[in-house]
């Protein structure tokens, strides 16, 4: 087999087939091309290190025909060059490290061999029968005999493959670190800065030249100063601290709230040698938050003045109305005021389904001395929800409590819930289911609470079920989330 590009092609020495070659490295050890002699204790002894050596060896003679090559070379190229006939370099092809194609007679052992010197920090990509590439560095080292006379070289092919990728890879995390908006520091783990980004100029105000070599301790303010003996304390023991906020100190004194996030860096051994920081300005993050929860306290206060506002006026519109009745409207107020408590304790959109049920139930709870069983997962439910919810369950514990399960000493309520469905179409389904209690009886009238279990979620395409079953009322409902 020939190498293409190669100038000149194959070769044979000599007129009259192949003869056997040999390269003289001195102190009487010969390499030879096609029947070395083993008779001769040092060839054989040196022709086995060079079969055995893990790494790619192969030799020419002063020419640059290949006169030997070790079992890793054949591995590495993916081919075996015929001995007397290939040239310079047993690879299928060749290429300059930016992919244009390389002749193999300005191979870096060609090289060696026109100059009679040495080549070293040369790179090349070598192309193998079946198309596979690999970038490798080559060791040419040209053979002298005892007079000085050039009489071959010597190359030894080093595959870079992993390197070049570890390279790229170190290329793509510095881009990566150094074009981040976040700052991203590491340090020893005697708290001293190794590494500094630009992020980390921009926010701590200190260039790197400033501030690598310098304790972390010089960005953490002096109330706060406690904090980096516990995290240096946590890396030597492995630990990740995650989003861990708190307040740092920029080059003009300034103060700001960040979020951080420290994990350890190990040697190839995994010995821990040091942590990576990255730092993220939470300051305005923390504005919103404090403006929210004031604009929060400010409609709960708005909202709870609106409820007593309303009970107020009831309270003087219904002085005729029987005292069961007035007190049963001053419940459902107090019910749906809870529901706007937790509701702005949590988010003014949205409330989580177990504190709705468990806040609700409360009264309730209280009063029947652990009769309840409730049993559900953590959901959110849109404001609408979960203030309809509240009233149900207001309805429902009240309805138990005068005339159900809680009505006597030994009723119970089970209340569970689950999800069902994915996505878009992920609904709730709930359950209400009394035991133990009086006998059931359906109601002979409908009143404003039997209205309200049963049709809070019709406009929402919910379904809502009330069985009156001798053995304990139920009631079951289904929403979307």
């Amino acid at each position: 087999m020939t190498n293409p590009g190669r100038s000149g092609g194959s070769r044979v020495k000599g007129a009259a087939g192949p003869q056997s070659t040999s390269v003289s490295l001195g102190d009487g050890l010969l390499i030879s091309g096609e029947t070395p002699d083993y008779s001769n204790h040092n060839d054989s002894y040196f022709l086995q290190i060079m079969q055995n050596l893990p790494t790619a060896v192969y030799t020419t003679d002063a020419e640059g025909c290949i006169t030997f090559y070790n079992e890793a070379a054949a591995s590495l190229w993916g081919r075996r060059p015929k001995l007397g006939e290939d040239w310079w370099c047993g690879s299928w092809r060749l290429y300059w490290p930016d992919g244009t194609p390389m002749a193999h007679d300005e191979c870096p052992m060609a090289v060696t061999l026109k100059t009679g010197k040495p080549v070293r920090g040369a790179e090349a990509v070598a192309e193998r029968p079946d198309g596979t590439r690999y970038p490798f560095t080559p060791y040419p080292t040209p053979l002298f005999d005892s007079e000085g006379k050039l009489v071959g070289a010597l190359n030894m092919l080093v595959d870079i493959t992993e390197r070049k990728k570890n390279e790229e890879a170190a290329q793509r995390l510095a881009a990566i670190v150094e074009s981040s908006d976040d700052a991203i520091v590491s340090k020893d783990l005697n708290g001293i800065i190794v590494s500094w980004n630009a992020g980390a100029a921009r926010l701590f105000g200190y260039s790197a030249e400033e501030i690598v070599g310098k304790p972390v301790t010089t960005l953490i303010p002096p109330n706060h100063s406690d904090e980096e003996p516990t995290i240096l304390q946590r890396l030597r023991r492995g630990e990740r601290i995650d989003h861990y906020e708190t307040v740092r100190q920029r080059k003009d004194g300034s103060l700001f709230d960040i979020s951080l996030t420290v994990s350890p860096i190990k040697a190839v051994n995994g010995t821990i040698i040091g942590a990576s920081k990255v730092a993220r300005d939470i300051t305005e993050r923390k504005q919103a938050e404090a403006t929210k929860e004031f604009l929060l306290n400010e409609i709960q206060h708005r909202v709870k003045n609106m409820l007593a506002t309303v009970q107020a006026i009831a309270s003087q519109t219904l002085k005729s109305t029987p005292p069961n009745e007035r007190q049963t409207f001053a419940d459902r107020i107090k019910a749906l005021s809870r529901a706007y408590d937790l509701l702005t304790s949590q988010s003014v959109d949205r409330a989580n389904i177990v504190d709705v049920v468990e806040q609700s139930l409360a009264v309730f709870q209280a009063q029947g001395g652990g009769r309840f069983h409730l049993d559900g997962p953590k959901a959110w439910l849109s404001a609408n929800h979960a203030l309809s919810l509240a009233m149900i369950l207001h309805e429902l514990g009240t309805n138990a409590a005068k005339y159900g399960a809680l009505s006597n000493e030994e009723g119970q309520v089970l209340v569970t819930w689950k999800l069902v469905g994915e996505g878009q179409a992920k609904r709730i389904t709930f359950c209400w289911r009394e035991s133990k209690g009086p006998a059931v009886t359906p109601p002979q009238r409908r009143g404003f609470g039997s209205t309200l279990i049963e049709r809070a979620f019709a406009g929402e395409q919910g379904k809502a079920r009330i069985e009156f079953a001798p053995s304990g009322l139920t009631y079951s409902l289904e929403f979307p989330l």
